[in-house]
């Protein structure tokens, strides 16, 4: 079960609930905002979250991680590269708001680990490292469910702006190519601004950048 909600009021973010249905259990995707809505809707949905996942640490993806990891005692967990972006707000951008954002007691990632669900081993998502729009841009991929969050690496018909701090268009498009439109066409790319898309359409999308 996927569940997509929108959050905040600055940028509005999607953040996702990546469900096992069998056990009810499942992981967080981009706590971008919205700290009480976000654990309303855990409450109300009667679902456990083992982890909270952060595609990459713009303040938009992260800004409700720091309190929703404390009120259920879970891990955030960010690629290997997130440190900068965790712990200083001009990298996360939240210091331009005039709300600076620090995450603490961050789990950082290894490339091409796979993050499984304590109460069903079988339900796992890989971390696929993606930088370009930043330097630790990474989606998360399952196989077995043929489904991508990849937070903005990829959007429908567009890609992550590049212009901010780690942000670079030639690693951003080698990396589309070589890990998003590697996967199987049907698969579908859940990104952080956007509605779905697959990577069918978007390998159609992109011949006008490449």
């Amino acid at each position: 079960m996927i569940l997509q909600y929108e959050v905040g009021n600055i940028i509005a973010t999607n953040a996702y609930f990546y469900i096992d249905d069998e056990t009810r259990h499942g992981f967080l995707i981009d706590a971008g905002a919205e700290a009480q809505r976000l654990l309303h809707i855990i409450n109300e949905r009667k679902i456990i979250i083992e982890k909270i996942l952060i595609t990459h640490g713009h303040y938009d993806h992260i800004g409700a991680a720091a309190e929703i990891q404390q009120a259920l005692n879970i891990p955030i967990c960010m690629q290997k590269n997130g440190k900068i972006y965790a712990e200083n707000p001009a990298w996360n951008m939240s210091a331009a708001f005039g709300n600076e954002i620090i995450l603490k007691n961050v789990t950082y990632l290894e490339d091409y680990s796979e993050i499984i669900l304590n109460s069903n081993k079988n339900f796992k998502l890989k971390i696929i490292p993606c930088a370009g729009h930043t330097t630790d841009g990474a989606i998360y991929y399952s196989e077995k469910d043929g489904v991508a969050f990849v937070g903005d690496t990829i959007f429908l018909g567009s890609y992550g702006r590049t212009d901010l701090p780690g942000g670079d268009t030639e690693t951003l498009f080698d990396n589309i190519k070589s890990k998003i439109f590697t996967l199987p066409d049907e698969t579908i790319l859940l990104s952080g601004h956007t509605p779905p898309t697959t990577v069918q359409a978007e390998k159609a999308s992109f011949g006008r950048f490449f």
